[in-house]
């Protein structure tokens, strides 16, 4: 990997960073939704899953406009957080505790989303890429909305279950 030497380089190397993100969370989302035993927790995975493929294609987009191919980088951080996921999903345990544990592991992806967003919009709008930014900040409020929505199903709900087991 060669040397980066400005916030724009940077800001591009961050793109492909989250691009590679979206197409492995795309992979991801399914295999959680099947597992998932609540059927709140399930919709709740496969709304997400919808709207990570516009996410997908909107970092696409943003590509484009800076005139870069998102190319095949691979996410090493969005790797190990959906191997962590894989790992809940290959655990022992009762169906209730499953779904706390799918979600702590979806908050946590969701969780490195937001960081990662909001870094490269800010950076966009620090660099006066305007259109960029309001893409990325388009998808920086949905990731804050989903982690938000496991958020409330998780205290409101799917934790209570888990504590009656």
């Amino acid at each position: 990997m060669s040397k980066l030497k400005s916030l724009e380089e940077l800001f591009l190397h961050e793109l492909k960073d989250l691009y590679s993100a979206e197409k492995q969370l795309l992979e991801a989302l399914p295999k959680m939704a099947k597992k998932a035993a609540d059927p709140k927790l399930k919709q709740a995975f496969e709304m997400h899953l919808e709207e990570t493929k516009v996410q997908k294609e909107r970092i696409e987009k943003v590509c484009e406009l800076m005139g870069i191919s998102p190319g095949r980088m691979k996410c090493k951080a969005m790797e190990g957080l959906i191997e962590e996921g894989e790992d809940m999903i290959d655990e022992d345990a009762t169906p209730e505790t499953k779904d706390a544990g799918l979600i702590a592991s979806a908050q946590r992806i969701e969780h490195y989303e937001i960081s990662g967003y909001g870094t490269a919009a800010h950076f966009a709008e620090r660099l006066g890429h305007k259109e960029a930014a309001q893409l990325l900040n388009e998808t920086l409020k949905e990731e804050q909305n989903a982690d938000t929505k496991l958020n409330k199903l998780a205290k409101s709900f799917i934790n209570p279950k888990a504590m009656e087991k």
